[in-house]
Parts: structure tokens; sequence; C-alpha cells
């Protein structure tokens, strides 16, 4: 492959590059930990572990972001740079025990 052709190929990984990684994970249909703090201004990448057996679907009106998590998988979601403030999220499929924020400062 001509190193012209490489350079193009990479943009859309580099564009996606985040400024740093969170884990978050969901066990017994709860998020642990159910706050994380973010840097405000920055590109993150949340990877999201579901150790339970069924999956989730981490959600947030606030971020614009919706996934299904596979039990016993991992998914990343990209989110940011975000605003100082406070971000809601839940689990859809489990509303009453798996709920959270992502406090960016």
């Amino acid at each position: 492959m001509k190193p012209v052709l490489f350079a193009v190929f990479l943009l859309p990984a580099i564009g996606f590059a985040a400024d740093g990684d969170y884990s978050l994970i969901i066990r017994n249909h709860q998020f642990v930990p159910d706050q994380l703090i973010l840097p405000a201004g920055k590109k993150i990448k949340l990877v999201i572990s579901n150790e339970d057996s069924t999956p989730e679907e981490f959600e947030s009106y606030a971020l614009n972001r919706e996934k299904v998590i596979p039990g016993n998988s991992k998914a990343s979601i990209y989110v940011g740079p975000l605003e100082a403030g406070t971000y809601e999220f839940i689990g859809e499929f489990h509303e009453a025990t798996a709920r959270g924020v992502i406090q960016a400062e």
C-alpha cells in the first residue's frame, strides 16, 4: 500500500482519538461506579464492561448516546468534549437500579 493511501485510511481513526479512557462496569444491574468525574473540554472514551449475563442499554439523553451492551461483553462510547456540568445516564433495561452521572469539571 502506498504511504499516501495508508495516511488517508488513518484519518477516520485519528478523528475519533480520545484524550482519555474511563471505565464503567455493569454489575448486578447497577453501574459501578455510579458517578464518574471527567475533565471538561476533553473528548473521552468510556469503556463499559457488562459483567451481568443479560444485556443492558447504556442511555443518556444529556450525552445523546445509546448503546446496547450484551451480557459478559464490553463496548466503547466516545463522548465530549463536554462543558462543565452533570450528565445523567441510565441502564434502560433496569432503570430502577442502573443509574449514574458523569460530572465534567
